[in-house]
């Protein structure tokens, strides 16, 4: 048995951004997370955030706080994403309209898809790619 083999494992994305004050305002604003926690570093940097939505979190950071060295890059740094996040919304269609209202890139338009509920997908201002759909891979299927 692993050590925590009877626990329920969590996955808590943590990004980089050159404005993460901006960041968090526009993940707030736009995508409907929440504050939990906003650490300031120097020079009005963000030493650690963390942002809640529904069930999930994520964690970020001001990219200038190089904790992690070169292993973390922002998707400028790198021309393109390298991963992206998945966010399971019930009320998607609102959720869509609410976020190209604000002003977000919208990436892919919302549309049903052939495995069940419905998705669109859009990057923040650093060109973090999100995806938002309805679809819930935990439920029971059938």
């Amino acid at each position: 048995m692993m050590p925590h083999e009877s626990r329920q494992a969590m996955i808590v994305p943590s990004l980089r951004y050159r404005d993460a004050a901006a960041a968090i305002a526009f993940l707030c604003e736009v995508f409907g997370f929440t504050r939990r926690l906003v650490i300031p570093g120097p020079e009005g940097t963000i030493r650690h955030a963390q942002l809640t939505l529904g069930g999930g979190m994520i964690m970020l950071g001001s990219a200038q706080n190089r904790d992690f060295g070169p292993h973390v890059k922002t998707p400028a740094e790198v021309g393109a994403n390298t991963q992206s996040a998945y966010v399971i919304v019930p009320e998607i269609d609102d959720h869509y309209r609410h976020a190209v209202a604000a002003g977000a890139e919208i990436v892919m338009d919302i549309e049903d898809m052939d495995y069940g509920g419905r998705l669109y997908s859009a990057l923040d201002p650093e060109g973090n790619l999100w995806h938002f759909g309805s679809y819930d891979p935990w439920a029971e299927s059938g």
